[in-house]
């Protein structure tokens, strides 16, 4: 039952991230070893490169890497809406990162 409840419930994770960043190589590993054990929407936001850059860039510009969690149903991420979201930075695990899909899909 647990697994049609994640399946009616999926997470969007938005990555974000720059060029040249040795941290988001490794976010993008730990965000694999989730997806392997439990599929989520993703999306990667490049804050140098993105449409709303100045405004991503002054937000992350020295905590990248960033993932934002959020119901797959929940609106894109925008800027404005960024304080909102259930998110990790830096360094983080695997384990971390599903505690927090955890509790996205419970509320």
């Amino acid at each position: 039952m647990r697994a049609t409840c994640r399946l009616l419930q999926s997470c969007r994770i938005t990555l974000f991230t720059r060029e040249n960043c040795g941290l988001c190589t490794e976010a993008r590993s730990v965000l694999s070893n989730v997806w392997d054990s439990r599929p989520f929407q993703f999306k990667e936001i490049d804050i140098i490169k993105s449409d709303f850059k100045p405004r991503w860039r002054d937000l992350y510009e020295f905590d990248v890497p960033v993932i934002h969690i959020n119901k797959s149903s929940a609106p894109e991420e925008h800027p404005d809406s960024a304080s909102k979201a259930v998110k990790l930075m830096h360094r983080f695990t695997t384990d971390q990162v599903k505690a927090k899909m955890d509790l996205v899909e419970e509320s």
